[in-house]
């Protein structure tokens, strides 16, 4: 009789909503995000983000430099291992070509109908190992039609994120349209400061306690 193995497992990181798995099996590794250890007052908030996650990957499906959506059964969701830092751990100091190819891979998401609406965490870009970028994290991801208002807004927003990393890490290369585009602010983020941006502190850091730069953790 063949022998039976169980997949290896180690925690990448754990917190309110689950624990982030990269679970090493015969034909490779993979990431699982398992809502098992989820407290039972945020089970339903947990499975909603995940099941958004879940839709906005199966939506971009094919598209590369993003995570390819494994499977999703309530509790586990399992996503391909994409190899790489995050932003903060690797910053692409100077690097204007990554750069470059970060707007180029943002703007193949939102022709794709998808927002990511959470670029402000570093965490959520990757630099490859071949020094490229790479986008994780889709919770918070909107889907909908590329020319609707609505998803430009958002896809305006996404793009201003990247540009205030570039602004950190390659103030230098801001184009005169890039600093404008910085200097702009939509009524989203301004409805956001004032009513939805103190609720997200109240709660991340008092019942929570996530720091302030929350998500800087390893990820894949």
């Amino acid at each position: 009789m063949a022998e039976t193995r169980t997949p290896a497992q180690h925690a990448l990181k754990s917190d309110s909503f689950g624990r982030i798995l990269l679970v090493q099996h015969a034909e490779g590794r993979f990431v699982r995000r398992d809502l098992g250890a989820t407290p039972w007052w945020l089970r339903v908030p947990a499975w909603w983000l995940a099941r958004r996650e879940a839709r906005a990957l199966r939506h971009i499906d094919g598209m590369q430099a993003v995570p390819k959506l494994l499977a999703w059964d309530g509790r586990w969701l399992d996503r391909s291992f994409m190899a790489g830092d995050a932003m903060y751990q690797r910053p692409p100091r100077g690097d204007v070509a990554w750069f470059h190819d970060a707007r180029r891979l943002l703007q193949e998401l939102h022709r794709r109908g998808v927002a990511h609406n959470d670029l402000a965490k570093e965490a959520n870009w990757l630099v490859t190992e071949d020094g490229h970028p790479a986008l994780i994290d889709f919770q918070l991801a909107v889907i909908g039609h590329p020319r609707g208002r609505w998803m430009r807004l958002l896809a305006r927003e996404d793009l201003r994120h990247l540009l205030k990393h570039k602004r950190m890490y390659c103030r230098e290369s801001l184009t005169p349209v890039e600093k404008r585009v910085l200097r702009r602010t939509s009524w989203v983020r301004e409805l956001w400061f004032a009513t939805g941006k103190p609720v997200y502190r109240f709660v991340t850091r008092r019942i929570l306690h996530w720091e302030d730069n929350e998500g800087q953790g390893p990820k894949p």
